[in-house]
């Protein structure tokens, strides 16, 4: 959203939430082939597992579009904390957990899309990442969060392949 002399201008986000669904469809299929010793296997020579790095992008999406918003977070706290920028990355959800965590990647999806388009991201807190990018709305957060779980979903494949 770009404020021009009081105008607020909304842009189409649709493309950039459809990639995502893909993403996090593709991660919901890569988990669902391994075990749970294998999510949370963490190789010699890697900081942490293939669920940490799924988890850590649920984490950080919700940290940057809400978070840095003003907003409260639509996940709970157990897929938060231990998984943000930072972390040692031993941090572990339980088995149990899974379920509802599958759920949450798809559901933020659409619930982000919905708080979008009704204009509830009125304000934002520019940040600038650690790979160098400086996020100055929540427009730049969404385009960019699939460049950064497209990265941690690159980790898992080579974490997987390190087993």
């Amino acid at each position: 959203m770009y404020t021009f002399a009081k105008t607020v201008i909304m842009i189409d986000i649709s493309y950039s939430l459809e990639v995502l669904k893909v993403t996090r469809t593709n991660v919901i299929n890569f988990i669902d082939e391994l075990s749970y010793d294998q999510l949370t296997a963490v190789p010699k020579g890697f900081n942490n597992s293939i669920l940490w790095n799924a988890v850590h992008n649920l984490a950080v999406q919700q940290l940057l579009c809400y978070k840095l918003s003003g907003m409260e977070l639509n996940i709970p706290n157990k897929f938060v904390e231990g998984y943000t920028k930072g972390a040692d990355g031993k941090s572990v959800i339980k088995e149990s957990d899974l379920i509802e965590f599958k759920s949450l990647l798809l559901s933020t999806i659409d619930l982000l899309g919905s708080d979008y388009k009704n204009g509830k991201f009125q304000k934002f807190t520019e940040y600038t990442t650690s790979y160098n990018i400086t996020l100055k709305s929540v427009e730049d957060v969404i385009n960019f969060n699939n460049t950064h779980e497209g990265l941690h979903f690159g980790y898992m494949m080579a974490l997987k392949k390190a087993l």
